[in-house]
């Protein structure tokens, strides 16, 4: 499955809104620094999806705020 994914970073809270099947917003309060905002986005769709974080892989946009994002 590949997803779209729109990330804001530093949010006050942590949230996934689905916007159609295959797009997706998600507000994680890690900044974008580092990889920890990537991490928190990997940690959020393993758990919304209830998968292994080890299925979900950043295809995509590893340091844009738009990423392609795939669910094996």
């Amino acid at each position: 499955m590949q997803l779209l994914i729109e990330v804001h970073p530093n949010s006050r809270q942590e949230k996934i809104e689905k916007i159609t099947d295959s797009v997706y917003k998600i507000y994680v309060r890690e900044p974008a620094r580092e990889g920890k905002a990537n991490k928190a986005v990997i940690e959020a769709l393993a758990e919304y999806f209830k998968v292994a974080k080890g299925l979900i892989a950043i295809k995509a946009g590893k340091t844009a705020k738009n990423k392609v994002v795939v669910i094996s």
